[in-house]
């Protein structure tokens, strides 16, 4: 594989966007509500500026915890479907118009499933928990039903499958407010585990597509071979330790399903050779992100077999992968988006490197140090700084016309 691939080709003009050489069309309306990805990942950078440091100081004791949640839960449900969740609804809004050439909401109409984002998260920490729920839960499933209707009207069926995820990770919080509510006999925590592992999944299919390609069109003469059918096996193997790690008791097999996934993901990044990416920040946050992935799964196989707890693993898939995968994305997508070109800053290479030093301290260090509250100090201020950065950044870009005058 020395050039992208035709499956490549559509994700690449939303991560990457270029002229087509078409007419250019007039800019109408408030920069910040033309295109999904704008109020999205504004609304996602504050919210992790801020929401990391409340649970902290209140983990501590230093605020009091006036949610309707136990802060635990709160912590770990909004960081999914408050944050990561945001990110992924402002990315398939954009791209869904990428995809398709036709109109994803702007304006009134992306305004309002921005301000239903925000009022959950208002809710979230000052309102009762039903109206928490009722507005958190249906947001997930709105978008998907949007971004279906769009991709059925261009005959875009391959993309269909992502609208599914969509409803799935709406299932999966619908299930967590059930439960919290004590409406059902699950655990909320499971339904959580449940959201982490759709958005993995949805990580390791769209980086097996992107990584690649970006390293080869970056990387003048480097050939990297194409294995589709390890690729399945790895995606398979992932879906099936993820899905034994949520819905059955801890044991061997989910172990052996875990580990074996976590070698054929680390065979997976060294075929992309991440030795290339040296220099270029924008390739090797992506890399390095990925890397969380086959680590997080084999720290979740030591924990079915009693070795680790579970904790380790949750945030280096969270933190590590997630995150990580996030800020790479969020910068090289906004740039790319605003017409600027696809070469971060000094605060956008500080920011990656901060998000990294917080998965370190938040999934590594406390196997050094578990009783100590330092790691977890120091990851909530690098976690904030780093996303901090980005609205020092982007702020302005997200608010304003793109620099070529281009709609969007």
């Amino acid at each position: 594989m020395s050039t992208p691939t035709p499956d490549f080709v559509p994700l690449l003009q939303v991560l990457s966007p270029q002229s087509t050489g078409a007419a250019t069309p007039p800019a109408r309306g408030w920069p910040v509500l033309r295109l999904g990805f704008r109020p999205f990942y504004l609304g996602a950078a504050v919210f992790a500026v801020l929401a990391v440091p409340l649970w902290v100081a209140m983990l501590l004791g230093a605020v009091p915890a006036q949610m309707a949640l136990p802060p635990m839960l709160w912590h770990a449900h909004e960081m999914l479907f408050g944050f990561a969740a945001a990110v992924i609804v402002g990315f398939l809004l954009t791209a869904g118009k990428a995809w398709t050439g036709l109109a994803t909401p702007r304006g009134a109409g992306l305004g309002a499933l921005a301000l239903l984002w925000l009022a959950a998260r208002v809710a979230g920490v000052w309102g009762p928990q039903p109206l928490f729920a009722v507005l958190d839960v249906a947001l997930l499933p709105l978008v998907a039903g949007l971004l279906t209707t769009v991709l059925l009207r261009a005959g875009n069926r391959r993309n269909l499958p992502l609208a599914l995820i969509l409803l799935l990770l709406g299932a999966a919080n619908g299930v967590f407010h059930l439960a919290a509510l004590g409406r059902i006999d699950v655990s909320p925590l499971a339904a959580l585990h449940a959201g982490l592992a759709l958005i993995v999944m949805i990580e390791c299919v769209m980086a097996g597509r992107v990584v690649p390609a970006f390293t080869i069109s970056a990387t003048p003469g480097l050939k990297l071979a194409s294995h589709p059918r390890l690729d399945i096996a790895t995606l398979a193997l992932t879906a099936l330790g993820l899905a034994g790690w949520v819905l059955l008791p801890a044991g061997p097999l989910t172990a052996v399903l875990l580990a074996a996934a976590a070698a054929l993901h680390a065979h997976r990044l060294w075929r992309w050779q991440p030795g290339v990416t040296r220099g270029r920040p924008i390739l090797w946050i992506l890399h390095l992100s990925y890397a969380w992935i086959p680590l997080g799964l084999a720290l979740l196989a030591l924990s079915q077999v009693g070795v680790l707890g579970v904790s380790h693993g949750v945030h280096a898939l969270a933190v590590g992968a997630t995150g990580g995968l996030i800020i790479g994305m969020v910068t090289r997508t906004a740039r790319g988006h605003t017409g600027r070109p696809l070469k971060v800053s000094r605060a956008e290479v500080a920011a990656y490197a901060l998000v990294m030093a917080a998965a370190l301290l938040r999934a590594l260090v406390p196997l050094a140090v578990p009783s100590s509250t330092v790691p977890l100090i120091a990851a909530a201020l690098a976690w904030s700084t780093a996303f901090g950065l980005y609205l020092w950044v982007f702020t302005p870009w997200l608010l304003s016309t793109r620099l070529d005058g281009k709609d969007g």
